[in-house]
């Protein structure tokens, strides 16, 4: 009976046999296309320009597209100045107008170039999809040169006719831009970000803006971004986190100007409490010695340093004694103790901390930490990033034959995945990313309510810093031994030996069998940790069964690195994990043409080439019409009567 109901549901949309059958056919069809490309970037940091460069070229593709059509027929400058235009069309039609006034004859050439790039790249779709991409405004001009051959006779002066009078009226340019855009589109069918939009560089809204337009992104959380939730939750340690951080690398520009959080209070706080310290440590990364801005990243680090040693006391079974260095601080003495060894402050001088009560918040703290709160939570743009972040995102994803992830899966010694008690119930792997993974959603759409339960908002900056969080992937942080001691012995934060055992295929096989997956033919995508080319990492590991494809866009990386981190694209000829070199400048790449250099460093071909049928949508595909074929068996025997004929 339930078969029969689904069945006159389905009836509803497939009104009787021709369009029933119809249906059919054409998901037979689409079937046997080749398999969409899919690109996958990590660790973007806010570094916007760099980022939004990859996204334009689709890590190369784009570029050996216009090198297997036209290799022998354009020059290289050519090919150059035709890929700057895909990626920047405006501009570089600006830079060209502007440089040779009458551009009608680089126009007419350059459209039939264009043409030619969209019709290679919309092979790999239905025509359906196809049109569903066009820019509306010209869908029928478009199709019409997509699926018109110039060679045939009888249609040479029709496309001619076509391209001459788009010159003639004046609308070349906005005609390029939609073709470019176009091509941008069917260059890549899906994009995955596995993880860590934020920190760092100075642009994370505009990343979050371009991907809040992009027609079809999966994200995988990072730490940071997670923190960014944390915080859009109203979680104080989370806060305080990400204002550290930002002054830190002299970016509040971004919480100011970008989501309008208000520093001003916390900005006279720390001209008030902090106005005669130099504030040594607390130079921005950039080295800046701007006064007010190492004021206000010492006065942010204390405070959080008070609200993580009380986040810490109330929940004891997070184990974080770690984050409780302000009660081990000997102020008379000038010096802390650590696991029992004292070690001296480089910075003795704690004007808000009460020796008695060191975590205890001052007044003006406390005013303080309430107004950011009220700021991130009623950010009408902050919020609607998050919201998105929570939309898209996820901890992990299985998606044809690769499992996706930011960090790590946490390990013991031994190899065997850890055990993490929550609320009393013990969880491991995949139960423990699901675990987490639902009580972000529960706590970041439950907000509003202060009436919850504050262990699970709590939870969240557990996730930040804590030696078993998949997102973190080290034993202990040490923030504050980073700022006050000299020792950098004291500054080690130990991987979690997750990553020595991804160098195993045994064990990678294991994570992918933990998650479902077939570990022969599967794999594992895995962001957050450069690799240190110059020390002779590679991006493959265990025989090929894990990817670290760390984009390496923060340019804090690139004297540990070497390069510019790693991109990969997965299309129907296989997999392809490319080398990036760093990105000079938008200006650049448009007036020159100069493109982030990559290359190919990996390439596994597949024996045949991977169809729609051998993926996750060609799976619902196949449900689908398996259902429609029900269907047409209930019409022809009259079990569900035909209308709409």
């Amino acid at each position: 009976m339930s078969e029969l109901k689904y069945l006159k549901l389905l009836s509803k949309s497939f009104r009787n046999i021709a369009e029933t059958s119809t249906e059919i056919i054409n998901l037979e069809a689409i079937l046997n296309l080749p398999k969409g490309t899919e690109h996958f970037l990590s660790d973007i940091h806010g570094e916007y320009e760099a980022f939004n460069h990859v996204l334009r070229n689709a890590s190369g593709n784009i570029r050996e597209e216009i090198e297997e059509i036209f290799g022998g027929t354009l020059t290289e400058s050519e090919k150059k100045e035709l890929a700057t235009l895909i990626y920047y069309p405006k501009s570089k039609y600006n830079l060209i107008e502007e440089k040779y006034g009458d551009i009608d004859e680089w126009a007419k050439k350059v459209i039939f170039q264009l043409i030619e790039v969209c019709k290679k790249l919309s092979t790999k779709y239905s025509r359906s999809k196809v049109r569903k991409t066009i820019p509306k405004n010209f869908e029928y001009i478009i199709q019409e040169l997509l699926y018109e051959r110039k060679d045939e006779e009888n249609k040479k002066d029709y496309i001619n006719a076509i391209i001459d009078t788009i010159i003639s009226i004046n609308y070349a340019k906005e005609f390029i831009e939609a073709v470019s855009i176009l091509i941008q589109r069917l260059a890549v069918d899906r994009l995955h970000i596995v993880g860590d939009i934020y920190d760092r560089g100075p642009a994370p809204h505009l990343i979050m803006d371009c991907l809040l337009e992009y027609h079809n992104v999966d994200i995988q959380w990072g730490n940071h971004d997670l923190l960014w939730i944390g915080a859009g939750m109203g979680n104080e340690a989370c806060i305080a986190n990400v204002v550290r951080i930002c002054s830190r690398y002299n970016n509040n520009d971004i919480l100011e100007e970008a989501y309008g959080i208000n520093l001003l209070p916390l900005a006279t706080f720390s001209m008030k409490n902090y106005g005669n310290d130099e504030c040594v440590s607390f130079k921005t990364n950039d080295n800046s010695g701007e006064s007010l801005v190492t004021q206000i990243h010492k006065a942010i680090t204390i405070i959080q340093f008070k609200i993580e040693g009380k986040c810490s006391e109330r929940n004891p079974d997070f184990e974080m004694k770690d984050r409780e260095l302000l009660k081990m601080i000997q102020y008379e003495k000038g010096t802390v103790i650590i696991e029992g060894k004292e070690y001296p402050l480089n910075d003795t001088n704690f004007p808000t901390v009460n020796p008695a009560d060191p975590f205890e918040l001052t007044e003006e703290e406390r005013e303080v930490m309430k107004k950011l709160k009220d700021s991130f939570m009623n950010s009408e743009k902050l919020q609607r990033h998050l919201n998105f972040l929570l939309n898209k995102g996820s901890m992990y994803l299985k998606y044809n034959s690769n499992l996706l992830y930011h960090g790590c899966i946490p390990m013991d010694k031994e190899g065997k995945l850890t055990e993490v008690k929550i609320k009393g119930k013990l969880y491991k792997g995949k139960s423990y990313l699901d675990k987490i993974e639902s009580i972000i959603r529960e706590e970041f759409f439950n907000k509003e309510n202060n009436q919850r339960d504050k262990s699970n908002r709590d939870f969240i900056w557990y996730l930040w810093c804590n030696g078993n969080s998949p997102l973190f992937g080290k034993d202990i942080m040490k923030t504050f031994e980073r700022y006050f001691i000299d020792n950098k012995k004291t500054h080690k934060e130990n991987k979690n030996p997750y990553y020595t055992f991804i160098n195993d295929e045994k064990v990678c096989k294991m994570i992918l069998s933990e998650f479902g997956l077939d570990p022969e033919n599967s794999h594992i995508i895995n962001g957050h940790v450069p690799v240190k080319v110059k020390e002779g990492e590679v991006p493959v590991k265990a025989n090929g069964k894990l990817f670290m494809i760390d984009g390496g866009f923060s340019k804090a990386y690139r004297k540990t690195t070497g390069i510019a981190g790693y991109t990969m694209i997965y299309n129907s000829y296989g997999i392809k994990i490319i080398s990036l070199a760093p990105f000079e400048s938008k200006e650049k790449a448009i007036k020159e043409g100069a493109d982030i250099l990559s290359s190919t460093i990996v390439f596994r071909e597949m024996k045949e080439i991977i169809k729609v049928k051998d993926t996750d949508i060609g799976y619902e595909i196949q449900n689908q019409i398996s259902e429609l074929k029900k269907l047409l068996i209930a019409y022809r025997a009259g079990i569900i009567k035909q209308t709409g004929e």
